[in-house]
């Protein structure tokens, strides 16, 4: 038998390893179990800090202006953002830095990105990807009180170059190399720099790479060669340019290049010269979880202005002499609007509220990432169409168009979704969240027969738990708490079954790709749940949007099914069966598109966390609120207008 599962095993690189004992688990663990705890909740809090009431201000005083034009940075807006210590969200108080908690880093950034997308990217990078994080867990004592408080003042601008020409989504493939050197008696790193689609790199002034080094003669005495983090000061490292600058999408954020030929000082690596070949270790530990936060909450922002302007705007804009929003079509694109707003909106709340616990879940923080921004693509793709002319010319009145240019940013960043949800959400998650598979295979690995024995009885128990309760239950039930429990029990039993596949699991990625649909449909089910506890808006919304992930759930099922292998697709017939279920009807759809502007504690929610002064969503605002029929036809036709120029 541990023979057999050897030879099953498929190969796990260093960097691999690596990425899967990075990190913690959280409820993703007792997704995989079948069962989460009904008390998991209890511990879970959602706080904010006062530092919100700035980013009215801000929003305010940079509208929706792009930061970066044809290489050029609008300084005034750079002040504002370094004014406001935009650049210090994660950094320690003692270092002039803010400090702020998940939460309020998350909503501060929702706020920005509900107006300007370009400076919200601007924000967010080094908040997440920048070295702040990096130094605050590795740097040394001397590190820290050097670059720490030029950081947080904004005397430093950082961005952080690991995408090369080939390793992208890969992050760990093939980087730039560098090579020991001896010089008068100093060690330094000798590489040559080639980075692209780096954020703020024609900006920055500090810049962190990540590098692999090799030693052919010997010459390290503490560390060891591999994957390395160092940061570069500008002034001392004039050889690096970053004079050359992308265009990504016309989103208005600076994004770059990084070449150059450097001798990096063994000081200037992160963390000093014992951290030389750790630097993998450490961005998975630190920028994983960067990941759950950073690109979730921008596609919140714009998913709710894009809700609610365009709902809004339904309401008052008239077609065959009624308002199109009561036109089926055209609810049927809103429902879509308001129901993936609100279930990336409850993912955000649960995954801030787990990171503010102190969890860094890289699978949950790849669920975020992939499902919000994919959500937000629908979002904002309804919008467009339903905005029609007005959302296709440019203008002060076109709230979505800026949503649209930048959305596929998301999509593409930080891993692109499509390997992130064929390869790993389920693949990692499978080896990393799953009770007992990561012991199996540590045991393999280390040749520990005793220990594999041992967890193979201990998965043998597991696997026979849920694949019978998972085969009795098939009780259709109307309570939608219940039935995400059974679902849960199934995507157990599920994951074991698929698990037979050992090492050609790595090749099945369709496979892999609908047991991650299955996996976040969950992950984002107890979010509702969560949100339901925590804040509890309207009990009908809640039900809708558990109602609609139950009915995504079986669709991915109902594909998986086929995809399997016949043995795998046999033990899936005899365990998981589909129950009957009532879905969401039509007259469902269109009181849950209603809710946005008819409920008002709905309506307050939305408006609580976006920007709505002094541009066209208070104007539909207004339009909606009026009683005034000759100023509501005025701001409408105001509204519809977008913007005209006149002819040269």
């Amino acid at each position: 038998m541990f023979g057999l599962a050897k030879r099953l095993l498929p190969k796990i690189s260093k960097t691999e390893m690596i990425a899967l004992k990075s990190g913690t688990v959280s409820i993703d663990r007792h997704i995989m179990k079948g069962y989460v705890p009904k008390d998991f909740f209890k511990q879970l809090k959602n706080e904010k800090n006062d530092y919100l009431k700035n980013i009215n201000t801000i929003c305010e005083t940079i509208g929706d202006e792009k930061i970066f034009i044809n290489g050029k940075l609008n300084k005034k807006f750079m002040d504002v953002l370094k004014k406001n210590k935009c650049f210090s969200y994660i950094i320690d108080e003692k270092y002039g830095g803010l400090q702020l908690n998940v939460e309020s880093q998350s909503q501060a950034l929702v706020k920005l990105a509900s107006v300007n997308p370009s400076v919200a990217v601007t924000v967010m990078v080094p908040n997440s990807l920048g070295p702040g994080e990096l130094l605050q867990h590795y740097g040394t004592n001397q590190q820290k009180e050097y670059y720490l408080p030029k950081l947080a003042s904004g005397e430093f601008i950082p961005c952080f170059g690991l995408t090369g020409p080939k390793n992208g989504s890969d992050a760990a493939g093939p980087m730039d190399e560098g090579t020991v050197v001896k010089i008068k008696g100093r060690l330094f790193i000798d590489v040559t720099l080639n980075k692209r689609y780096i954020t703020l790199a024609p900006v920055s002034n500090l810049i962190g790479v990540a590098i692999k080094v090799k030693d052919p003669n010997n010459l390290i005495k503490s560390g060891m060669p591999g994957i390395t983090v160092a940061l570069l000061e500008k002034t001392k490292y004039p050889e690096v340019l970053n004079q050359t600058y992308h265009n990504p999408m016309n989103a208005g954020f600076p994004n770059g290049t990084l070449k150059g030929n450097v001798l990096i000082d063994f000081e200037d690596i992160i963390g000093g010269p014992s951290r030389v070949g750790h630097g993998w270790k450490m961005l998975m530990e630190c920028l994983a979880a960067g990941r759950g936060v950073s690109l979730p909450a921008s596609s919140l922002g714009a998913c709710l202005a894009t809700t609610y302007g365009i709902t809004g705007y339904s309401n008052v804009r008239k077609q065959f002499n009624i308002p199109i929003i009561k036109m089926e079509g055209v609810y049927e694109k809103l429902f879509e609007c308001v129901y993936n707003t609100m279930v990336i909106d409850f993912g955000i709340r649960f995954t801030n509220a787990i990171l503010d616990d102190g969890e860094k879940p890289s699978v949950i923080s790849a669920i975020m990432k992939q499902q919000t921004t994919e959500r937000g693509k629908t979002v904002i793709v309804n919008g467009m169409d339903v905005h029609g002319g007005s959302g296709i010319c440019q203008g002060p009145n076109n709230f979505i168009s800026k949503f649209y240019e930048a959305g596929p940013i998301g999509i593409t960043v930080e891993g692109s979704n499509v390997l992130t949800r064929s390869l790993i959400i389920f693949g990692q998650g499978l080896n990393k969240s799953h009770p007992y598979i990561s012991s199996l295979v540590e045991s393999i690995q280390k040749d520990e027969k005793l220990n594999f024995y041992t967890n193979l009885m201990k998965m043998g128990c597991h696997f026979t738990k849920n694949f019978v309760l998972s085969s009795i239950n098939i009780i259709p039930t109307n309570n939608l708490e219940k039935q995400l429990r059974k679902n849960t029990r199934m995507f157990a039993n599920l994951s074991n079954i698929v698990s037979l596949l050992g090492g050609n699991l790595k090749r099945s990625q369709a496979i892999s790709g609908h047991m991650a649909d299955m996996f976040s449909n969950l992950y984002l089910g107890y979010a509702v749940l969560y949100h339901q506890e925590k804040f509890g808006l309207d009990h009908f919304m809640y039900d809708v949007c558990l109602s609609e992930l139950n009915k995504e759930f079986y669709k991915s099922f109902e594909e998986l099914k086929y995809e399997l292998p016949t043995n795998l697709f046999v033990l899936t017939k005899i365990s998981c069966r589909k129950p009957d279920w009532n879905w969401t009807f039509v007259e469902s759809k269109r009181e849950f598109t209603n809710l946005v502007w008819k409920n008002q504690k709905v309506k307050e929610y939305i408006e609580s966390q976006i920007y709505i002064e002094n541009n066209v969503l208070y104007k539909i605002k207004q339009a909606n609120e009026t009683t005034n029929e000759e100023l509501k036809e005025k701001l409408v036709d105001n509204i519809i207008s977008v913007g005209e120029f006149k002819t040269k």
